[in-house]
């Protein structure tokens, strides 16, 4: 069953990647800037600016070019050499998005921990002052805008209090050579120092505050309405008939029931944490595949930003097959249909 579901939603997978893929070599083409000028410099040769757009295939096509480049990444899962670094896209996307995912974990996790329990604790007393005060801390923090918050994290407490660092993954003055690119496994299970794990812990944590906001805002929001909902059917009322205490209605029958929109935004928001991490990034300097793109942006480097977004984007299509299964796990009625 599970095996048909996968099978199921990665078939459905490949077209919505292909669509992609199509339209983001459009406009990467109507990007202003010649990909073998960026490359050469500005004392290049008209010349060698020609010998460079045949290597690269620039002068072929449109349609041709677009051909080429889903044959090298399908069939040999080569994304090309990015113009500022002259190393392969696919290694620097090995390197990027270990911080991008560590990153957006701390963040969906802070997001969690607080904002479910903030709409838990609103919805158990519904127009109480609680209530109030819960759900409008879920509407400040949804109007938030992201670079303001992240700026006044930084200044009460990096600046001002001098609590926690405010640039960057890891403190100067350790040396860091990555194993599996997730520098709080490394450094607590590899490197085996617990002084660096807690200084990379302290730097993720204004930038996971800073990503995490606006999520723990919408689970705080769909938590309370998912439980008022569940409260008010049936099943509610005849286990309160029966006499069962008010906290094993609502912390095991209403919230069971409740945890799938709550499964959904989870699973979309850390999607979109990956995708949308480029503010908390530039704002942080933090040196995962937000910053990454942008700069590649900034500097027209095409492939890298093409592998960038595709591999930004071949995260979300995996996180939303991982929630599907998450479903039929939760509800056996989903499991069965």
């Amino acid at each position: 069953m599970f095996l048909n579901v996968v099978v199921k939603r990665l078939l459905i997978a490949v077209p919505t990647l292909l669509a992609l893929t199509i339209i983001l070599f459009l406009m990467v083409k109507a990007i202003p800037g010649d990909p073998a000028q960026l490359l050469l410099g500005d004392k290049a040769t008209p010349e060698s600016l020609q010998q460079v757009r045949e290597e690269l295939g620039l002068n072929k096509p449109i349609a041709v070019q677009y051909g080429i480049y889903l044959y090298n990444l399908v069939v040999n899962f080569d994304m090309g050499n990015s113009i500022s670094s002259q190393e392969p896209v696919i290694s620097l996307i090995g390197d990027k998005f270990p911080a991008t995912i560590e990153l957006s974990v701390m963040a969906i996790l802070f997001a969690m921990l607080v904002g479910v329990p903030i709409g838990l604790i609103a919805a158990s007393r519904p127009g109480s002052f609680v209530d109030f005060t819960s759900m409008s801390t879920a509407v400040f923090g949804v109007s938030m805008p992201v670079f303001w918050l992240g700026l006044i994290l930084m200044w009460i407490f990096g600046l001002a209090l001098g609590w926690l660092p405010i640039s960057g993954r890891l403190g100067i003055d350790y040396y860091y050579e990555p194993t599996t690119g997730f520098l709080l496994f490394d450094s607590l299970f590899i490197e085996q120092d617990i002084e660096m794990f807690r200084d990379a812990l302290a730097h993720l944590i204004l930038p996971a505050i800073t990503l995490g906001t606006i999520p723990m805002a919408f689970l705080a929001r769909i938590t309370r309405a998912s439980m008022l909902e569940v409260l008010q059917q049936d099943f509610i009322r005849t286990a309160k008939a029966k006499g069962v205490t008010f906290w094993k209605i609502y912390l095991v029958h209403s919230f069971k029931n409740a945890s799938i929109p709550i499964t959904t935004i989870l699973g979309l928001q850390f999607g979109t944490l990956l995708a949308g991490a480029i503010i908390t990034e530039t704002i942080f300097s933090w040196p995962g595949m937000g910053n990454w793109i942008l700069s590649s942006v900034n500097a027209r480097d095409i492939p890298a930003l093409e592998g960038g977004v595709i591999a930004v984007a071949a995260a979300f299509v995996l996180i939303n097959l991982v929630v599907d299964v998450l479903y039929r796990l939760i509800d056996p009625r989903i499991r069965l249909s």
